[in-house]
């Protein structure tokens, strides 16, 4: 047996405060879901994991953990084969609140993501460099971010107002963008669409770019526009975005708009898998890539796809879901070994209450809206017991278990209706 063995995985639901954000499937719960994924070595030696912690998700990641049982943390590549083997063809389905293609591959690759963060959290420790080290070396001292936008409630029904506020209309969300920035130092901006009318959120971005004359700009109405609306409001703000992301549904459909825009097309919802990119590249449907260690795969599969990026002229930038440190620690790591590191990446983190996380995210400080790539080997990080506990407590105590934004709508505005596209 190699002392590098591993022996044992444990796997952790946790649950943490998430604001009342809108978006084209209903609102955030009072309490966003994140599995924790630990993989132990003979040698005493613990990689970290972060991914969906939705019951669903739970068992096929319990079945994972059995399938690496015995492995080394240098079988990486095998990641796929070995857990695709041990789940078989599952699939999540389509969630609310989980926007997108819901493939077989995607799920797949989700309940790969945790494992492979782990194994090369362990690789790194095992050889005593950072994990963008083992991922091939850094490309960048310092990973940019982009400020995350959202309309938002004041508060849950029946909770306290969050330090956010309400942003319901322009003047709402560029007091948002002030604040970021101000706390931040962020140097784009992205609007989570899909909410209001197009127009409405028309104007919200063309306030910012009155507020903001240099900053990027970015839209994401997560296909809750036709296309003919889309390209509609596409040619209203013209060279104002620095990328139009997944306005419609489909590959056909962003293809059509990007033809009639000329706005380069982003995307984390139709292309979700390698099995898309050929459509995506014969129809110039997409322009920018959102990579997502989450569903992709993690690091190793990550890389590879913006390897093909590169291949074809595609641009990169990253997608975020709400998440915790090891997340955002990933995020860095990936984020630093990427070569082809187009625009600035996604985060929700302003949005988490940083009492709350299961890791000191101390080295993880965002200074004029980037994180220092750090030095530590691995992750980097050190798991806080105490803290797993209480998440996991805050778990317990809840009756959620599946992220649903349509139902929790539902629950407080029993009109509401998923549709898609709305408008």
């Amino acid at each position: 047996m190699s002392r590098h063995e591993i022996n044992h995985v444990l796997i952790t639901p946790v649950a943490f405060t998430d604001p009342p954000l809108l978006n084209a499937v209903g609102v955030h719960e009072p309490l966003a879901l994140r599995a924790i994924v630990e993989v132990h070595t003979v040698s005493g030696l613990t990689g970290l994991g972060e991914t969906y912690g939705d019951a669903g998700h739970l068992e096929l990641l319990k079945k994972a953990a059995e399938a690496v049982r015995g492995a080394s943390p240098f079988d990486v590549g095998r990641l796929w084969s070995v857990i695709s083997g041990a789940i078989g063809g599952a699939s999540r389905g389509s969630q609310s609140g989980l926007t997108g293609l819901a493939t077989s591959g995607k799920t797949i690759g989700s309940v790969v993501a945790p494992f492979d963060s782990a194994f090369y959290d362990l690789q790194g420790q095992i050889l005593g460099e950072p994990v963008w080290s083992v991922l091939g070396g850094k490309h960048r001292d310092r990973v940019d971010f982009s400020a995350y936008l959202f309309y938002k409630w004041a508060t849950h029904p029946g909770g306290d107002e969050d330090r956010w506020g309400q942003a319901l209309d322009p003047d709402g969300i560029v007091r948002q963008a002030q604040k970021m920035l101000r706390e931040y130092g962020f140097k784009s901006l992205k609007l989570k669409g899909g909410v209001f009318a197009p127009d409405e959120e028309a104007e919200a971005i063309e306030a910012l770019r009155a507020a903001f004359p240099s900053l990027p700009l970015r839209v994401d109405p997560n296909g809750a526009w036709s296309v003919e609306t889309s390209v509609r409001v596409g040619k209203r703000l013209g060279q104002t975005l620095e990328y139009y992301e997944d306005p419609t549904m489909g590959i056909k459909g962003m293809s059509e708009v990007a033809r009639r825009t000329g706005i380069p097309m982003a995307t984390n919802m139709c292309v979700v898998e390698t099995g898309h990119i050929p459509e995506a590249i014969r129809l110039k449907a997409v322009q920018v890539i959102l990579i997502d260690q989450h569903y992709w795969g993690g690091f190793l599969p990550s890389l590879n796809l913006a390897a093909l990026c590169k291949t074809f002229g595609i641009g990169v930038s990253m997608h975020s879901n709400s998440h915790l440190g090891i997340s955002l620690a990933g995020m860095v790591h990936l984020g630093a070994a990427t070569e082809n590191l187009t625009y600035a990446l996604d985060t929700h983190w302003p949005w988490k209450d940083e009492s709350e996380d299961v890791v000191s995210t101390a080295d993880l400080q965002f200074i004029e809206g980037a994180i220092r790539v750090p030095d530590k080997p691995g992750l980097g990080l050190e798991l806080d017991r105490d803290a797993l506990g209480r998440l996991h407590d805050k778990y317990l105590a809840s009756n959620i278990r599946t992220r649903n934004d349509t139902g929790y709508m539902k629950s407080i505005e029993p009109e509401y209706e998923y549709v898609a596209p709305r408008w």
